[in-house]
């Protein structure tokens, strides 16, 4: 029988590194963290937890090394969250010192994030001892007992990792199938968690606790933009009662007022959606949450199933209000599914929130008002906007490689760079954003008049701008490649 060691396990998102994120204040637990978490409890290892979150920064981390004193540290990412998907350079700042610190303590360390699934040399150069290449609960535990010497297997044995090689190169070994049975997978550690401190800051910022649960794996669809590095395209799925199940445990342990279904796509068909209402009434299991769908899913049976079953507020990747760009993108959607949806969503007191995205290659003004008159039109209840952001591994990545900088990621989530040698100006597109945003919350008001709330003459004054930040644009030389970075020569 082995020795129980003692595993810390933290990741590297911390809402303080985030003008944007602290502005929002809707943390979340790291999900996939403490679902790792539980299935090395199962395994007999000692966990902790060092929540980055809501910590104050790095020096926390350096704190609960000298506390926990682990055998080895797992930097697991929440692979749920998608501002973890981002791959900020401060974020991955902040784990690389993560990294170096757990290394100057003499401790071994596995990584295991999107962005270290797409530049593993960077994780294991500062001193990672592997990266972990997709889902963490197969592998995790075979790779601990590798470095711990629990086990006389060698790593390069073990499937699913990027391992250091010669001269700093990087070896990848055998790729590890999924885990196809989710609802084998145990609950998260809760208990890990301070619950108390999120529900200071949620209730401080919006009135009551909002947690996050996951039901699927993976996304089936191919909008050639989306960078899947850890789940793919397959889509595996939990039954509707181990989620319903989740839920009622949920309500004793955390009780929170609100729950986030931090799926890609949650549901996918309106027979599961079905069968998921039946059981979260059936176990009194009923909590108000939000989710994430798309337009073309959103029929009749499965917007009333989502309304019985508690759903507040549906969140759809709508893009844009141009076919042209959506075509594109290979979304697969029409502009007149997105009106349906939006109509029916509302028609069952379910608000709707859109995702935009500026600035894809072929963009242009016509286009931008395109999307500035279905939002108008179709008047959704919350937006988010951004804009095309070129990721390794997808289809829109190769076509534009070749007009990157040296420039790759976001600083932060509040950013908004463009990145490549897009139609207009990082500075251009964020006008737009924020006149987009300014007609959202003009809608909420009463009697709203955007001629009288000066947004109306503001598009008019960015419509004279239009042709001289695109004529810049197309510039060559130095200063172009930096407007195209998002900064100034």
């Amino acid at each position: 029988m082995k020795a129980t060691r003692r595993v810390l396990l933290a990741h590297s998102f911390f809402v303080a590194h985030d003008a944007k994120q602290t502005r929002k204040m809707k943390p979340y637990p790291p999900l996939a963290t403490l679902i790792a978490a539980s299935v090395l409890r199962e395994a007999g290892d000692r966990v902790s937890l060092f929540d980055a979150t809501l910590s104050a920064g790095e020096e926390e981390f350096a704190e609960a090394l000298a506390t926990v004193k682990p055998d080895v540290v797992g930097l697991l990412e929440d692979n749920f969250n998608f501002l973890t998907k981002m791959c900020t350079t401060r974020m991955r700042e902040a784990a690389l010192r993560m990294i170096r610190m757990a290394k100057e303590a003499g401790v071994r360390i596995a990584v295991n994030g999107s962005d270290a699934s797409d530049r593993p040399e960077i994780y294991l150069g500062a001193g990672a001892d592997a990266v972990i290449l997709g889902e963490t609960e197969r592998t995790l535990p075979e790779l601990l007992d590798a470095l711990t010497g629990s086990s006389s297997r060698d790593l390069a044995a073990i499937t699913g990792l990027a391992l250091p090689g010669p001269s700093g190169t990087v070896t990848r070994t055998a790729p590890r199938p999924f885990v196809s049975d989710l609802d084998a997978l145990p609950l998260p550690a809760w208990d890990l968690v301070d619950v108390s401190r999120y529900r200071s800051a949620w209730e401080a910022a919006h009135g009551r606790l909002s947690w996050n649960v996951v039901t699927t794996r993976g996304c089936p669809f191919h909008c050639n933009w989306c960078a899947k590095p850890l789940y793919g395209t397959r889509y595996a799925q939990r039954s509707p009662g181990s989620v319903a199940e989740e839920l009622v445990r949920l309500k004793r342990f955390v009780d929170p007022g609100h729950v986030w279904f931090a799926d890609d796509i949650f549901g996918l068909t309106p027979r599961w959606i079905e069968s998921f209402a039946q059981e979260v009434v059936a176990r009194g299991a009923r909590i108000p949450f939000a989710m994430q769908s798309r337009a073309d899913l959103m029929t009749p049976s499965a917007v009333a199933a989502l309304a019985a079953s508690g759903c507040e507020e549906v969140w759809m990747g709508v893009e844009s209000g141009s076919q042209k760009i959506l075509d594109a993108m290979d979304k697969g959607i029409r502009v007149g599914q997105v009106r349906r949806a939006t109509r029916l969503l509302r028609e069952h007191g379910i608000q709707v929130a859109w995702f935009l995205q500026l600035g894809y290659s072929g963009e242009v003004w016509e286009d931008l008002l395109a999307t500035r008159e279905l939002l108008r039109s179709e008047r959704p209840d919350n937006i988010g906007v951004s804009v095309a952001y070129p990721l390794p591994g997808t289809l829109f990545h190769e076509r534009v490689k070749a007009q990157l900088t040296s420039r790759t990621n976001w600083r932060n989530s509040d950013d908004l760079a463009m990145l490549f040698e897009g139609t207009y100006s990082s500075d251009f597109y964020r006008q737009v954003r924020d006149l987009l945003h300014a007609e959202a919350f003009a809608f909420k008001a009463p009697h709203s008049d955007l001629a009288a709330a000066g947004i109306d003459a503001a598009w008019a004054d960015l419509g004279r701008q239009e042709a001289a930040d695109r004529a810049r644009r197309s510039g060559e030389g130095e200063d172009g490649l930096l407007r195209a970075a998002g900064g100034s020569p």
